[in-house]
């Protein structure tokens, strides 16, 4: 065993080990890696009891904490709450509210006392940013409808954490005055930030760039100044690291910043999330099973139900509010976050610590399972969701002539953005088809045919008249929609020319086989346009100052509506 005098060398080694082989282990097992972590944890101390002093790991383990933050805060696009649709943002906090106030009080009815409430109310809340967006990225599910609304809602907590973070390490001492002089520090710790990343930070970080170390070494010394700041007017440590992040977020260098300091934050967000793992107490799960059932069942099934009846209540169809819901069930980094320091400050007893990394645990574990098959979920679970129905304008139609369309677009996305720039001409002809409410109002506004619901539904497939079509383009992401969608074409109209999308070639080939007449693969639609515009151009049959200009106006007006890529997949 390790004692209070151990080498400080042999107890990284026994950690990085540990989780090294956790790690692979459970990538073998397509599980997520924060889940290694916390196991090499719980066996290096309360099992097999190798460290009986963790205080070297603890201590390492708050830069892990600092960094997390700092790539989150340079990751973050401040400027992306403009784009994101109202049930990102106002629906956001909205589900943090609803969570929150029944988190408290079913706490208290478990017989927490009120202060643990609050922090059990908030950890309910918070979702895993780290977890989903892997998970989503891996699916490449980021760019669809529910995608965006997971990252919107996932901004917004990650926004009310850390302010939430800020009020409960101040609250021991907590006044209406030391609230108003915190404040005000912020604010103007805030604002300097802000001059510094305006004024000083890009000449700064011009000149850094020159040499890698240099910018490494630089973006470090800011994370520090601005942490070491913030402790010293008396907020945490993580918090001076998320503003710090946030100053440098903008900056053209911002991606090399990145690509160096996540090597060093994902080292000491291992001993963070290790560490968690060693202050577990196992004797928690028979002592406190009842809480551990309740609080599970209120995460992996009341909470996807109140996400999903906000979704529904802002008009969006069962299918995105489910996937959007499944994402967003369980407890995340944020959770973890507040319980260390919850627990470092006398707040919340280790009991609860050790119930909620426990309750974490979980709860991750049974959402990647529940994002890796949320299709077949939906398609068995679409019966009884039909309750939600009733709360938007699914199969809601605007034809405003008497004219049936001949050409239906199913999916304004950014390819159908493209192809529908190319049927302005034959407008009356054309019938739009998509699930976003917001997509809907907007093409309504131009004038266009629409039908509001999902390219699946009978309902919405009898609508679209089939028989009577000259072509069906579908741009919808999902292969067994794409693949319905040929067939319920073919069953009816063997003429009509039917155009849909894949994602892999072996999808594509499918929907060959099934009766389509062309697979647009959206991988290599640059390179197809790139050679066919060099093909042109040496030809000399258009011009490369006039194509730049036409490209340009294209770029503005997409960036206007949304269209703009995600900074980073994991």
């Amino acid at each position: 065993m390790i004692g209070a005098d151990g080498d400080m060398f042999l107890q990284l080694g026994l950690v990085v080990i540990g989780a090294a082989v956790l790690a692979f282990g459970l990538r073998l097992l397509k599980q997520p890696q924060i889940l290694a972590y916390v196991f090499a944890g719980i066996l290096i101390t309360p099992v097999f009891k190798l460290i009986t002093n963790t205080s070297v790991i603890e201590s390492m383990s708050i830069i892990g904490i600092a960094f997390l933050l700092f790539i989150v805060g340079i990751e973050m696009d401040i400027k992306s709450l403009k784009t994101v649709s109202l049930v990102s943002s106002l629906g956001g906090l909205i589900e943090i509210i609803i969570l929150f106030v029944s988190g408290y009080f079913i706490s208290l009815l478990l017989g927490f006392l009120p202060l643990e409430a609050a922090y059990i109310g908030l950890m309910i809340a918070f979702s895993s940013t780290m977890v989903v967006m892997k998970l989503l990225s891996d699916k490449r599910e980021l760019n669809t409808l529910h995608g965006r609304i997971i990252v919107g809602t996932l901004l917004i907590q990650d926004i009310v954490a850390i302010f939430a973070i800020s009020i409960l390490v101040s609250i021991n001492d907590f006044s209406f005055l030391m609230f108003g002089i915190a404040f005000i520090k912020f604010i103007s710790l805030f604002l300097l930030a802000y001059i510094a990343s305006k004024f000083i930070f890009p000449s700064v970080f011009r000149f850094a760039a020159k040499r890698q170390e240099l910018l490494l070494i630089s973006s470090l010394a800011v994370c520090f100044i601005f942490s070491l700041a913030f402790q010293y007017v008396g907020f945490s440590i993580a918090i001076g690291a998320f503003i710090a992040g946030l100053t440098l977020g903008n900056l053209e260098y911002n991606f090399e910043i990145i690509g160096k300091v996540k090597s060093l934050r994902d080292f000491f967000s291992l001993l963070f999330f290790v560490s968690l793992g060693m202050g577990l107490s196992l004797a928690v799960i028979k002592d406190m099973w009842i809480p551990l059932i309740v609080l599970i069942i209120v995460l992996i099934i009341f909470k996807p139900i109140i996400i999903m009846l906000v979704c529904s209540l802002f008009k969006y169809t069962k299918k995105p509010s489910f996937f959007t819901a499944n994402s967003l069930a369980q407890m995340g980094e944020f959770s973890l976050i507040l319980a260390a320091q919850g627990l470092v400050l006398g707040h919340i007893s280790k009991e609860l610590f050790s119930l909620t990394v426990i309750i974490v645990l979980i709860t991750i574990t049974i959402t990647s399972y529940y994002i890796k098959h949320n299709q077949w979920i939906y398609r068995y679970l679409q019966p009884l969701l039909k309750i939600f129905d009733i709360f938007t304008t699914e199969g809601l139609e605007y034809l405003p002539t008497g004219i049936k369309p001949k050409i239906i677009l199913c999916g304004h996305n950014r390819i159908g953005y493209s192809i529908l720039q190319n049927l302005k001409k034959v407008k009356k002809k054309l019938l739009i088809v998509d699930y976003n409410p917001e997509i809907i109002s907007m093409m309504v506004k131009k004038g266009y045919h629409c039908i509001y619901g999902e390219v699946s539904d009978e309902e919405i497939i009898e609508r679209m008249n089939l028989r009577e079509i000259e072509m069906l383009i579908s741009t919808v992401p999902e292969t067994k929609d794409n693949l319905y969608l040929v067939g319920k074409v073919r069953a009816v109209n063997k003429h009509a020319k039917v155009i849909v999308t894949a994602s892999e070639i072996d999808e594509a080939l499918k929907l060959y086989d099934k009766g389509a007449d062309y697979v647009i693969l959206p991988h290599f639609l640059g390179g197809e346009h790139a050679s066919n515009l060099i093909t042109e151009l040496r030809a000399r049959r258009v011009k490369i100052k006039e194509e730049k200009k036409k490209h340009i106006e294209a770029l503005k007006e997409r960036k206007e509506i949304g269209h703009e890529h995600p900074k980073n997949e994991f």
